[in-house]
């Protein structure tokens, strides 16, 4: 959840140039199955639709003012964008435009946040300036 709300934190520092989404997939470590002792709720593996909406809700419930979907049942957004267990996307006239590594290692804020800031030099007419962190 730690990432979650630095993620909100920046979607809201940058509400003025973008819209945020999150997406909630399959759940990495249901309580039935891989479980981890350092997990803040404890979610079984999901069995239809409404225990995915329930897991979702608990989630916007904890870091609130995202939107928020949820994947369907048939995983088709984790196949298609390959998210298993998180990762970050830019997604810009139907073209992904940023694709972060795949979590948790590959999960950088840092990087999201740099490109975002290169985006909003761009639409202010500025030079960007790249950093590598």
């Amino acid at each position: 959840m730690r990432r979650l709300a630095a993620f909100r934190r920046l979607a809201d520092q940058y509400a003025d140039i973008v819209d945020s989404l999150l997406v909630y997939i399959e759940e990495a470590h249901p309580s039935d199955g891989w479980a981890t002792s350092d997990a803040p709720y404890q979610i079984p593996r999901h069995r239809c639709l409404e225990d995915r909406l329930r897991a979702a809700q608990l989630m916007n419930t904890t870091v609130p003012g995202s939107m928020v979907v949820v994947d369907t049942m048939e995983n088709a957004a984790n196949a298609a964008y390959g998210a298993y267990f998180e990762r970050l996307y830019i997604v810009k006239d139907e073209v992904v435009v940023y694709q972060g590594g795949r979590g948790p290692e590959g999960y950088r804020i840092s990087e999201l946040r740099c490109w975002l800031e290169r985006y909003r030099s761009e639409l202010e007419g500025s030079r960007a300036v790249v950093v590598h962190v």
